[in-house]
């Protein structure tokens, strides 16, 4: 199957309302369709968010039956189902139950033929479920018939596109979840690493499609050394989930500044961190003052920088943040700001999970 990009993310909330006002306020997004029982959606209502080239569907259950009900109490808030686009929603859902996914939702069409989206989704990952998407035309709307839309283009923002999802699985996990990846969804396995921050140890392996824009960061804790951030999320989370969203933007110091501004709180970095940043890396692009007021990263790799930074959780549960990725060449994942965000991870609490694998 050829999965080609990630068409939206849908969150399970407990307030809809609360959780899509912030998204708004906090990052950018805007309201551009709203749907609940009144427009065929059974036992929940959702919210269609949009910015540049990033869809999120936030959902909250309307009674105890609907799935988001069960999923919140089980994990507070968080991301609950990954829609990736193909060409045909149908025939990648065959495809892929004939491969040995577990089949969740079959496929459902929404709206007339020649300007409908057809909907299917398996099993992914925890209780986080992979929908394919297809839609008729690049035209045809969200989910015609149980979305009302405000408007059909997403609107402008300093938010481009997910660059990835950091998703972390109990130990033991990450090799069968990598090869459910590889040999039944034919993404690719790019990048692999064995992390050590002091007594605590992590395994990562990114997966990916062929042009890097579904990419998956899968993460296991090495329980034969001393627990750390990942045991942690994993319990608070009840298993494995999506930890953060890295969202991509091309100009990451308005970006913070922006965000910022709204009240969101970012992760600190050690002033050590930056004292020692010319002489690793040269230039960046960047001041390393500005770098240093922002508390932005920065890494190199063979094919240019990475700048990121990543938010304090707001979650009651300490789990789900998020990530701000600047992208100027680079291609892998900031490996050397591992040991800088641990630590940062550390002197805000404790933050479950592990951000230094961005």
């Amino acid at each position: 199957m050829d999965i080609t990009s990630i068409d939206h993310l849908e969150l399970y909330v407990e307030d809809g309302e609360r959780t899509a006002a912030h998204l708004c306020e906090a990052y950018g997004f805007t309201v551009q369709g709203r749907g609940g029982p009144e427009t065929g959606l059974k036992g929940c209502r959702s919210i269609l968010l949009r910015q540049r080239g990033i869809t999120l569907l936030v959902t909250a259950a309307a009674d105890g039956h609907h799935r988001a009900a069960e999923y919140v109490r089980r994990h507070g808030d968080g991301v609950a189902v990954v829609g990736v686009a193909v060409a045909d929603a149908h025939a990648a859902y065959t495809e892929a139950v004939e491969r040995g996914a577990y089949p969740v939702a079959p496929p459902a069409v929404h709206g007339p033929g020649g300007a409908s989206a057809t909907f299917a989704s398996v099993h992914g990952f925890g209780d986080v479920e992979l929908r394919f998407t297809s839609r008729d035309t690049e035209d045809t709307p969200f989910a015609p018939g149980v979305v009302e839309e405000t408007a059909a283009t997403a609107p402008g923002g300093l938010l481009e596109a997910v660059d990835h999802l950091a998703v972390l699985v109990p130990a033991g996990e990450l090799e069968k979840t990598v090869r459910q990846y590889l040999e039944v969804f034919g993404l690719t396995q790019t990048f692999e690493e064995r992390i050590q921050v002091g007594e605590q140890a992590m395994d990562s392996k990114v997966v990916a499609n062929d042009s890097g824009s579904v990419t998956f960061t899968l993460i296991e804790p090495d329980v034969t050394r001393a627990p750390g951030q990942i045991d942690t999320f994993l319990s608070a989370h009840g298993g494995a989930g999506v930890q953060h969203i890295a969202f991509r933007t091309s100009d990451i110091t308005r970006s913070v500044r922006d965000v910022s501004a709204a009240g969101v709180r970012f992760l600190s970095t050690p002033p050590s961190y930056y004292d020692a940043l010319d002489g690793r890396l040269g230039a960046v692009g960047v001041p390393v003052e500005t770098l240093r007021e922002l508390n932005i990263l920065a890494d190199r790799d063979h094919w240019g920088v990475m700048l990121q930074i990543f938010t304090e959780s707001a979650h009651p549960r300490r789990t789900l943040f998020y990530e701000l990725i600047d992208r100027r060449g680079a291609r892998t994942f900031g490996s050397n700001n591992i040991k800088a965000l641990y630590e940062a991870v550390e002197r805000q609490g404790g933050t479950p999970g592990h951000p230094g694998e961005a």
